[in-house]
């Protein structure tokens, strides 16, 4: 089979995509991608074809290769859109930051249904399996780069990781193929440099058939890591019962599921939970969770993450990022209609409004009110018998009249003697739900 038709069977599952829309450097991998896709357009029906070009302005070299592209581009008969992007210097990683920006810059630049194709080869697999091998990965991380992905309103699909790159390299020869060289790729300060420069020759003269064996390996690595996604599913079922408060806009587990599995088993069922809302932690950070489980039922324990937190309470774990993170600052006057509140949702009345001044403000301590039947309560107490987590009883608005409280919201049986109305609270929103 040729390598245009092996690159047309990977592409097989992508062939209804309203657009294919290759990510192309100028360099050797996305140039022969390139080039295979305009000869298969030739002789097969396949999406729009066109191609992005990612301007990073990194370093004087690369000021030639948006024209280059665009030459190439113009023989081919592709059209191609250039874009510049900022990247951010001040940064532990210039690597990483430059990834980010680029990824973003595709993003941004796919519609929905969209493909964005890669030229990663299997020598890059093999190196980034070696690169997360010494940098202590889990199975997570050893199953390499995947086949594909989403990305944004589209995929992201890398057709040649089942490719060496001296296929490629032959290929671009016989076809009298330029391509641009980023001089960075030469500097062994960077660590995947340095695997590509020097130690994966040494493993190759050693074992010719090593980058073969280190992508096979991270293929089976990839099989386990779904079998651990089979099984965290299983585990996460019976803990993915709702909570009793579904306006409750935070991802959140019963804990009790998750306490009666095995430790390795907590651990591989959270990384599955956490994986959408936070990068993994490593090893040593899981003390943490421990932590968590582990403190006294009167605590309020947190586990501080990337980008956010996990807290305990009322029996299950609860994700808290964004707004949740910040008390607010509460104290409006309120008429009745839907009214925004400044990181903490929105609010309006259902029902007939009690006369009077009204304002919301959120709790400070010392707040009573008067039940029908009860008489006057301390809210505090009041909120202890609603099991409402912790994390929230400061953030519920409350409705005023002066020093007097009407109504808690979305706590219906929380509201003064006499008031008909309900206060309803849209809170805070974390767009990453599970």
């Amino acid at each position: 089979m040729t390598l245009a038709d092996r690159l047309l069977a990977a592409l097989a599952p992508w062939r209804a995509a309203p657009a294919w829309r290759v990510a192309f450097s100028g360099g050797l991998d996305s140039t022969v991608l390139l080039h295979l896709l305009a000869e298969l357009r030739a002789r097969e029906a396949l999406p729009p074809l066109s191609a992005i070009h990612v301007a990073h302005g990194l370093q004087v070299a690369a000021e030639p290769w948006p024209e280059h592209c665009r030459a190439v581009c113009a023989r081919l008969g592709v059209e191609l859109r250039v874009v510049p992007v900022a990247v951010a210097r001040d940064v532990a990683s210039l690597e990483q930051s430059a990834r980010e920006a680029r990824y973003a810059a595709f993003r941004d630049n796919l519609a929905a249904g969209e493909v964005l194709l890669t030229g990663q080869h299997r020598d890059d697999q093999a190196e980034t399996l070696l690169f997360r091998l010494l940098r202590g990965a889990g199975v997570r991380g050893l199953a390499g780069m995947a086949a594909n992905r989403p990305l944004g309103a589209g995929h992201l699909v890398r057709p040649l990781l089942g490719v060496a790159r001296a296929e490629l390299e032959a290929h671009a020869r016989n076809h009298g193929l330029s391509w641009v060289e980023d001089p960075s790729n030469a500097d062994t300060r960077f660590a995947r440099n340095y695997l590509r420069q020097r130690v994966m020759p040494l493993l190759a003269a050693q074992w010719p058939g090593a980058s073969a064996s280190l992508a096979r390996a991270a293929e089976h690595c990839r099989e386990a890591d779904l079998l651990l996604g089979e099984l965290a599913e299983q585990d996460l079922a019976p803990a993915r019962e709702p909570s009793p408060w579904p306006w409750l806009n935070v991802p959140s587990l019963r804990l009790e599921p998750l306490l009666a599995l095995s430790e390795v088993r907590q651990r591989n069922a959270l990384r599955h939970w956490l994986a959408p809302l936070t990068r993994l932690p490593d090893s040593e950070h899981w003390a943490g969770w421990t932590h968590l489980r582990d403190a006294a039922g009167d605590r309020t324990p947190r586990w501080r993450l990337e980008g956010g937190e996990l807290q305990r309470g009322a029996g299950r774990l609860w994700w808290l990022a964004g707004d949740w993170l910040n008390r607010p600052q509460l104290d409006v006057a309120f008429a009745g209609g839907a009214c925004e509140l400044p990181g903490n949702g929105r609010v309006c009345w259902q029902g007939d409004l009690p006369p009077g001044a009204l304002r919301l403000a959120c709790r400070r301590g010392g707040e009573r009110l008067t039940l029908a039947g009860r008489g006057s309560r301390d809210l505090k107490r009041l909120l202890n018998e609603s099991g409402l987590p912790i994390f929230v009883r400061d953030r519920l608005p409350l409705l005023l009249r002066g020093r007097e409280l009407l109504a808690v919201a979305n706590l219906p049986a929380l509201r003064a003697a006499g008031v008909e109305g309900q206060l309803l609270w849209d809170c805070p929103n974390d767009a990453a739900r599970v």
